[in-house]
């Protein structure tokens, strides 16, 4: 019998997957902009870092409005969450927070497992 792994740990992981590449995508076009406009080296790969770095956010956004139930996220959450595409790398930030939080396991990370390395698991009672 296979185990099906929950929902809420795919969510967890295409989350943290996203959040991460949106964050890489950023530092592409900073260091881009950066060789562009103040080394002058020409355009630096801004264009495809632009176009890159757009489709990264565009993503980011809809894979954390797809994730945030099944992570069991509140409304304050997931605000945060979307805040955190704006300024350069908190998508990276909020991930590691989250992590941290036990935010990517979802309700049902003490039953099935979840993907949380911080957090604690609660005993199982013991049988009598």
């Amino acid at each position: 019998m296979i185990k099906e792994e929950p929902l809420s740990n795919k969510a967890g992981v295409l989350f943290r997957v996203v959040a991460v590449a949106e964050a890489f995508s950023w530092a592409g076009l900073l260091i881009g902009m950066f060789l562009k406009y103040v080394v002058e080296l020409g355009e630096g790969g801004v264009p495809v870092l632009g176009m890159v770095h757009g489709v990264m956010f565009v993503l980011y956004l809809a894979v954390t409005l797809a994730v945030f139930r099944p992570l069991g996220w509140s409304w304050r959450v997931l605000v945060v969450a979307l805040l955190a595409s704006i300024p350069p790398l908190f998508t990276w930030i909020f991930e590691k927070w989250a992590l941290r939080r036990g935010r990517l396991d979802g309700p049902e990370r003490l039953r099935n497992g979840g993907t949380g390395l911080f957090v604690a698991k609660e005993p199982e009672p013991a049988n009598a």
